[in-house]
């Protein structure tokens, strides 16, 4: 197996794929989504929002609307979107929620609630909070994980209402060490990560290095695996993700056309497949930013990719 040809728009950046019915979501940076019948060709592109609610405004006044990387999940009969908003190079941040009990814009009960809050970063903090993805432990509960740059990938837990516990404070559980530098000097950053969990264990991804510079994009997939949500995560020499580790799955030499791969998620379609969802920059392309989607193979507990 390999990728997948894909056909339509595949302009995605930070994509995330989730399935309601008999219809693929894509859902990714920029409040930019769309559909498929077969993960392949998708169609044209809408956006989820316009503007971003007064209380984000207020809170984030230089973003100009924009979302990023959003995080897609069906809680409780409804549909979740954790969704970042952030200034480019500091961790004014925030992460908020919406609800909806409907993925399909023609539906007439499709309406995008606001939930508010679930987290924020200013610059005293040592995280970012951006870049959400959540996961399921083996009790039920939700956990988000997050963050971009600065100390690295955070975890932190929710409620039924995918809100933080009270008194909740951020778990660090990947990071570089570099004990919160400011990204415009950070030559070691994290980001991007995302949980998936496959029997006993929880498979923590996350991308090292640089994304959004086209084909001189040096963002790579990184892997580490534990027995518990929390950590510690190992990669396949024994290193903890917390102190620098991660095994390569996916990088730059990986392809010959695609540069930068990174910011991935995995779906496990229906039909008991998984995919890993990603982005890379298309070098016959100028450096062009693509939805990537490849089948995972599974050998002694580990992804594989032919």
């Amino acid at each position: 197996m390999a990728l997948l040809n894909l056909s339509g728009f595949t302009g995605f950046h930070d994509p995330v794929i989730v399935k309601e019915k008999d219809t693929y979501y894509c859902f990714s940076t920029h409040g930019i989504a769309s559909t498929s019948k077969d993960l392949c060709s998708w169609g044209n592109p809408f956006r989820v929002y316009e503007k971003n609610l007064p209380w984000v405004k207020k809170m984030i006044p230089s973003n100009n609307d924009d979302m990023w990387a959003p995080e897609v999940v069906f809680r409780n009969g409804v549909w979740r979107m954790y969704y970042s908003v952030s200034t480019f190079g500091k961790n004014i941040s925030l992460i908020g929620l919406m609800e909806n009990k409907t993925l399909d814009p023609a539906s007439q009960d499709y309406k995008w609630e606001d939930k508010g809050l679930v987290v924020s970063s200013c610059e005293k903090d040592n995280f970012n909070a951006i870049d959400p993805a959540v996961c399921k432990d083996e009790n039920g509960k939700d956990y988000l994980i997050f963050g971009s740059f600065w100390k690295g990938i955070m975890l932190l837990a929710l409620d039924e209402n995918g809100l933080p516990l009270k008194e909740e404070k951020p778990l660090c559980i990947a990071s570089r060490g570099n004990g919160g530098k400011n990204p415009l000097r950070d030559e070691n950053p994290i980001e991007g990560a995302f949980i998936f969990k496959r029997g006993e264990y929880y498979y923590l991804f996350a991308s090292h290095d640089f994304c959004c510079r086209g084909t001189a994009s040096t963002y790579h997939i990184v892997l580490g695996v534990s027995k518990d949500i929390k950590g510690p995560y190992l990669d396949a020499t024994g290193y903890e993700l917390l102190n620098g580790g991660g095994t390569t799955l996916r990088d730059g030499s990986s392809f010959t056309r695609w540069a930068g791969p990174g910011h991935n998620t995995v779906f496990h379609d229906t039909d008991g497949k998984d995919y890993l969802v990603y982005h890379a920059y298309d070098r016959t392309k100028n450096g062009e930013n693509s939805l990537m989607i490849e089948p995972v193979i599974w050998k002694d507990d580990w992804p594989c990719f032919d």
